[in-house]
């Protein structure tokens, strides 16, 4: 009887130890999940190699690995492909991953097809060749291969093709800091902008009129037009696209230092370098602390705020100074 009696005591102890426990797991996942979503610090691009020369490219180059060495490095790694909390349920996380992954993807593609070739029909480099397809692999593989190693092998790809454009490797490489070649990345930039600009102001954008086939009379499409479309973003996204932005304009924000460095003589040649300047200060504004523990999405004139609304604001200001750049350099 006394046996029995310890027994139904001792129970409900141990149902307490376990909800504990559970609990205890459950805010160390939370405190975790939190340390991990922080986007990492800015880093100052490198202008000098390590004997103190200046190699054209070199900053260009060096950027690029380090974004994408910052994009699987960072705190807790690179999260995409997480299969396992408290990975699994971050979403802002993995979509600033993927703001900045489509940023070296795309100076990646034009380093391959125009920075390392002197004209339409030089050979490209076998370096870049084969890193930037790894680069290009699924980002949310996470078994045979995972993600990581296959970024990894671009990383390695471009950090040869560096090495022997600063001549520590052989044979040599070569980096062309031409205006057309510049322009090519710009309108690249251009595009995302736009894109990402229009994303964020959807947030608070019920249907907009169709502009496909506008300012060209003779234009057609496969599939009838309808007179508005619906671009309303679903409210569980705001927050993802929003953090897709901040990533964006984290890599675009190092990439520009880094043409800043390597273009210099095509800028101050068009007098162009003003125009940089004002991309990385509206790029720099874009980053700027969040003071809030959600994403706002308030609308009209009211009370709270929208933080797409005033992301998309620096991205189009950023947008439209990468486009006067673009007219600076089509300029003879």
């Amino acid at each position: 009887m006394e046996q029995s009696a310890k027994s139904i005591i001792g129970k409900p102890r141990w149902i307490k130890a376990a909800g504990i426990v559970i609990a205890a797991v459950f805010l160390f996942w939370v405190c975790l999940g939190i340390y991990w979503s922080r986007p990492p610090d800015q880093f100052w691009v490198n202008e000098y190699v390590d004997d103190g020369r200046v190699v054209i490219g070199y900053s260009t180059t060096d950027t690029l690995i380090r974004v994408a060495g910052t994009l699987l490095d960072k705190r807790g790694g690179y999260l995409t492909n997480d299969k396992l909390p408290p990975g699994v349920w971050l979403d802002n996380m993995p979509s600033w991953e993927f703001g900045v992954l489509t940023q070296v993807r795309d100076l990646a593609r034009v380093t391959r097809d125009d920075y390392t070739r002197s004209q339409s029909q030089s050979s490209e480099d076998p370096d870049v060749t084969d890193a930037v397809g790894y680069f290009f692999f699924d980002n949310n593989s996470w078994i045979l291969p995972t993600t990581e190693s296959q970024y990894r092998q671009g990383i390695r790809g471009f950090s040869r093709y560096r090495d022997r454009l600063v001549g520590s490797a052989k044979p040599d490489a070569q980096f062309y800091a031409r205006a057309d070649n510049l322009r090519e990345w710009l309108a690249q930039v251009e595009k995302r902008l736009g894109s990402m600009s229009r994303r964020l102001g959807n947030s608070v954008a019920d249907d907009v009129i169709n502009e496909e086939l506008a300012m060209d009379p003779s234009a057609d499409a496969a599939q009838p037009q309808p007179d508005t479309v619906d671009v309303r973003t679903p409210w569980l996204q705001i927050d993802n696209v929003f953090f897709e932005a901040r990533g964006t304009a984290w890599a675009l924000l190092h990439f520009f230092r880094a043409a800043e460095l390597d273009f210099a003589q095509v800028l101050d040649d068009k007098n162009a370098r003003a125009s940089v300047r004002q991309i990385i200060r509206e790029l720099e504004a874009s980053l700027e602390p969040l003071r809030s523990p959600i994403i706002l999405n308030g609308g009209g004139f009211g009370l709270t705020a929208n933080h797409s609304l005033v992301m998309a604001n620096y991205l189009a200001r950023a947008n439209a100074a990468v486009i006067n750049l673009r007219e600076l350099l089509d300029q003879g």
